[in-house]
């Protein structure tokens, strides 16, 4: 092999570690959830919280707000519309992240008796051995 095939290699081989890395696979689902998670409360914005919030201020639409400035339409609502689905999003992710705190703190504060542990390898294969003699 070349000095270029070896460098390639290396290369390679470096990427691997990079992308195989836990914290990289952890950002990719993190990614993955964060999108369905956002159009999830984009839909609750959307389709629930903003009518409501229409009806209570009485109709207002805030995507049509404009002003015309010297022919030029300013629409300030859409930006009030992105500042309010903002808000209502970091609304849903602090309160997600407190229930599943709470949720953390409540498993680790249960007795160890009431925690249910994997069996190591080694009974389980004096299980199985075990079970064997009883059979065989």
């Amino acid at each position: 092999m070349n000095a270029y095939g070896e460098k390639a290699k290396g290369v390679l081989e470096e990427f691997k570690a990079f992308a195989l890395k836990g914290n990289v696979l952890d950002l990719a689902v993190a990614v993955v959830v964060g999108t369905a998670f956002n159009k999830i409360v984009s839909s609750l914005v959307d389709n629930i919280i903003m009518p409501i919030f229409g009806i209570l201020t009485g109709g207002i639409d805030f995507k049509g707000l404009s002003v015309q400035v010297d022919g030029a339409s300013v629409t300030y609502g859409v930006f009030l519309q992105s500042v309010i689905d903002f808000l209502i999003i970091a609304w849903a992710i602090f309160v997600a992240i407190k229930v599943l705190r709470s949720l953390e703190r409540k498993e680790a504060a249960k007795p160890e008796s009431e925690k249910v542990a994997e069996p190591t390898e080694e009974v389980k294969l004096l299980r199985e051995i075990r079970d064997s003699l009883k059979h065989g």
